[in-house]
């Protein structure tokens, strides 16, 4: 009796709050193949080395191209491969047209693409159109002042203080050097703008020959047969031209005035040229649909004030990149975000969208934590089920599939400029390296990423059971990751609508209806304790008894289980898919 008393009063006192958000398509829907399909971003040095040299290269990628084809991914979006110094790993390009040879010849990735195009895998660059390196002709030749290239970045005199020192123009920061984003340049006698480190200078987009430079250099590639880019730093493209100081942010208590987010940066990203230049970028990837028909996809990163961001979807006249990044999970969800608070991500992203524009949900990338070490790891396969099955396109970080976790790296390890550059006390905070180790493949020296002596960052020391050989024989992230890839391809996943729930504090929830079809319900725990769920109160349209389909490691289900709709247990941080098949 106490028992079934203690079961009513936590029936009774679940708060559900319950919003349709997504009304779905009609049977008419076609989706491109951007809409349909993962995309997997792969850390080019850190993934497969084929020569022993401990860097990771393209005639890696090739061998392991059955890796994507076994897990159900058909898009891969590589980091920058460009001839670059690599002051920052690939960033700081000083050839747009030349394949770096860390990673290989052209010859290697002309092979890398008819490979991958032969398995039905979609091939996406990253480029980086914001800065280049100061190794580049064009910025050698722009400090000799030599025509055309002498405005192609941005110069200035500076300006003197009381005392007659020359000073930087104003006070904008760079991200990564902890200081002003000005640097002197003897030789020209002027300032230069870089907004990140100082070997990438910021090209100037005010002129057209920078312009038509870049645009040359997108095309280059389209001709080479990739499928689309990823815009690095998209939102830099261009500064007020007044170049006024940037005002102070609000709650920077905790940084030094020198540290980049101690800004307000209304002047240097989001300003109105720069929608208008991802226009002109679009039309080019469209104009060259028309040869095969194929899109050719354009995202963007830009960690922008929300409303900001959401330009960057252009609209139904006048169309931007195919989506921006959703960094949302990123920056505004954490260990403390409840159920409620991320409801409200999903549906302000959902809701917000230009009308007849696409979603997608991003969980990691080369600059942030991983999930398993911003969250849990006993979470990720919830979050996976949650950023697999709603509406939009999954974008995923090479090595969650595994579910692994941040590489600790010393500081006599570290090689990340930027957290170089804040010194042994503050480089954790700031430091890139330990979400960028090798990949492991199995449990064999160096995880099975490269047979040479030493590699270019640590392996993480739990290589020898977080690995792609071991994950394959056992319930584990990886078998739960390929289940999901199969399952959004049915077609309550491509068609159907969407409805989120706050089930209680703690335990998030949506489901996915597509007239006569299965229905799917998604039960995520973020909390850390048990909690007892009746999904009579969320749809009372749902079979009395539900067939567990998808199951985190954790759980205590495997798929095949049947649960009543009015009690089911859900561990602390355990997630369920379930049917009405």
């Amino acid at each position: 009796m106490i028992k079934e008393i203690i079961f009513l009063v936590l029936i009774l006192i679940q708060i559900i709050n319950c919003e349709l958000i997504y009304s779905g398509q009609d049977a008419s829907f076609n989706p491109d193949w951007w809409q349909k399909e993962i995309i997997y971003q792969i850390y080019v040095r850190s993934f497969k080395d084929s020569d022993g040299d401990g860097i990771g290269d393209l005639r890696g990628i090739t061998e392991q191209v059955e890796h994507f084809s076994n897990i159900g991914v058909s898009a891969i979006w590589l980091t920058p491969i460009y001839q670059t110094p690599g002051v920052d790993f690939g960033y700081d390009i000083s050839d747009f047209e030349r394949i770096d040879e860390t990673f290989g010849t052209m010859s290697d990735f002309d092979n890398l693409v008819v490979t991958y195009h032969r398995y039905g895998i979609k091939i996406i660059l990253d480029f980086v159109p914001n800065h280049t390196s100061d190794k580049h002709v064009w910025f050698k030749k722009s400090v000799q002042r030599i025509a055309p290239y002498t405005d192609y970045y941005i110069w200035h005199d500076g300006i003197k203080n009381s005392e007659g020192k020359r000073m930087p123009p104003n006070n904008w920061l760079s991200v990564f050097n902890s200081g002003s984003a000005w640097k002197w340049n003897e030789q020209r006698n002027q300032y230069y703008l870089h907004q990140f480190l100082e070997e990438q200078p910021d090209l100037n987009f005010r002129n057209p020959n920078v312009v038509h430079e870049i645009r040359k250099a997108l095309y280059f590639w389209l001709e080479r047969g990739v499928d689309g880019f990823r815009l690095d730093s998209a939102n830099f493209l261009f500064e007020s031209k007044d170049l006024s100081n940037e005002p102070k942010a609000e709650n920077n208590t905790n940084m030094k005035d020198t540290d980049y987010y101690s800004l307000n940066h209304t002047y240097t990203i989001d300003q109105p040229e720069t929608y208008e230049l991802h226009h002109t970028w679009r039309e080019l990837l469209d104009e060259y649909k028309e040869k095969d028909g194929s899109t050719r996809l354009l995202v963007v990163e830009c960690y922008s004030p929300f409303n900001q961001t959401m330009k960057y979807y252009g609209n139904s006249t006048v169309p931007g990149a195919h989506f921006p990044f959703n960094f949302m999970l990123i920056i505004n969800f954490n260990r403390q975000s409840n159920a409620n608070q991320l409801q409200t991500l999903v549906t302000k992203w959902i809701k917000n969208m230009p009308k007849g524009m696409w979603p997608n949900w991003v969980l990691g990338n080369h600059d942030n934590s991983r999930i398993a070490s911003r969250f849990d790891p006993m979470l990720v396969d919830g979050l996976h089920m949650f950023q697999m099955l709603l509406p939009g396109t999954p974008v995923t970080y090479y090595g969650d599939e595994l579910g692994i976790r941040d590489t600790f790296v010393r500081w006599d390890q570290t090689i990340d400029k930027g957290a170089l550059n804040v010194g042994p006390e503050r480089y954790e905070k700031f430091t890139r390296d330990p979400v960028r180790a090798p990949f492991p493949w199995n449990y064999s020296i160096h995880g099975g990423f490269s047979y040479g002596e030493k590699t270019w960052l640590p392996v993480s020391p739990d290589y020898w059971k977080d690995n792609v050989q071991s994950e394959e024989k056992y319930k584990s992230h990886l078998k739960t990751y390929k289940q999901l890839t199969d399952l959004r391809k049915k077609p309550t996943f491509t068609h159907g609508n969407l409805h989120v729930y706050t089930i209680s504090d703690w335990v998030f929830g949506f489901s996915r209806s597509y007239t006569d079809h299965p229905t799917y319900v998604v039960l995520i725990n973020l909390g850390s304790e048990m909690e007892i769920i009746n999904l009579r109160h969320i749809r009372r349209s749902l079979p009395e008894i539900l067939m567990v389909k998808v199951s985190s490691i954790n759980s205590g289900f495997v798929t095949g289980n049947l649960v009543s709709r009015e009690y089911i247990t859900l561990r602390p941080k355990a997630a369920l898919t379930l049917t009405t098949s």
